[in-house]
């Protein structure tokens, strides 16, 4: 049995690639605030990063390493519930006024 020979000096080791809905919630939680922002229904994306964070957070662990994004399902998920509170305090202000 022979061991294989490493890679040559200067080949970038392999990349595990990223889950899709991690790549989701973080543009859904980025996105959210400008809607929120210009049209006032920034909770609609805020809500789908939340879920697609959560759900990719799940994926990335059973996955087994063979996947990545937790870091951008993380940050999704952070951003999302930000803007759900900032929704929220909007709603409050509006009504309140």
């Amino acid at each position: 049995m022979s061991i294989p020979a490493p890679p040559p000096f200067g080949v970038p080791a392999p990349q595990t690639p990223n889950n899709g809905l991690a790549v989701a919630s973080l543009v859904c939680g980025i996105a959210s605030f400008p809607v929120l922002l210009f049209c006032f229904l920034g909770f609609i994306p805020a809500i789908l990063a939340v879920v697609f964070g959560f759900i990719s957070k799940r994926q990335t662990r059973q996955a087994g390493g063979m996947q990545g994004g937790n870091g951008m399902a993380t940050a999704g998920i952070v951003l999302g519930f930000v803007c759900i509170a900032f929704s929220i305090i909007l709603v409050i202000a509006v009504a309140s006024s």
